[in-house]
């Protein structure tokens, strides 16, 4: 997957609490639709009108915020079911980073797997974020993973494994792969030690 360093880009507000995996793509688009593809639908309940006509009043549908790679969220965002298709259909909407005071569980793990960086931040950091990016004269948002930061001051904190796996751009299958020389030292030496339990 794409490894995250440090990304500079327009920040989205969605500060809508409690929003759940299906209004971030409905379950009817989670087979059939190729994965690249699932951003075509990705909030597609309020991004578009009954008649299939952009939102005006919906946030990716605001000239400004077109293409934003980081959304600064409400609480409990991603709750709900378990479908990793949520993620997805955010990355293949562009967005690489979001921000917010709580995450729902499985969607927070399911956001590493997939090169996203979910960073949870205090309810009044996230508010003072989200008033930044809604501002008439707002600037594009810097999120440095390495110093574990947004625009320079805010710091925010990060399990080391989850760190290494958006910076060296690999899931937990490529960490496991990383460590392969020290597994066949290890197995050469158990070999050595132990020669009865493996088979010639």
């Amino acid at each position: 997957m794409d490894k995250f360093q440090t990304l500079t880009a327009v920040a989205a507000p969605f500060p809508q609490n409690n929003v759940d995996t299906d209004l971030i793509i409905r379950i009817e688009r989670c087979t059939g639709t190729p994965k690249e593809e699932l951003g075509r639908y990705a909030f597609e309940m309020v991004r578009f009108l009954p008649g299939g006509a952009e939102n005006p009043e919906f946030v990716f549908n605001q000239p400004r915020y077109r293409g934003a790679q980081i959304m600064v969220c409400g609480e409990f965002f991603g709750t709900g079911s378990s479908r990793e298709v949520a993620v997805w259909a955010l990355a293949s909407l562009g967005v690489r980073c979001l921000i917010a005071p709580s995450f729902g569980q499985i969607f927070f793990g399911n956001c590493f797997q997939n090169g996203l960086l979910p960073i949870i931040l205090p309810a009044v950091t996230v508010a003072a974020l989200a008033k930044q990016a809604a501002a008439p004269d707002a600037k594009p948002f810097t999120v440095d993973l390495a110093q574990q930061t947004v625009n320079g001051s805010v710091r925010f904190d990060i399990a080391p494994r989850n760190k290494k796996m958006l910076l060296e751009g690999l899931d937990e299958i490529g960490l496991t792969l990383a460590l392969e020389p020290k597994i066949a030292a290890f197995q050469a030496a158990d070999r050595r030690r132990r020669p009865w339990i493996y088979p010639t």
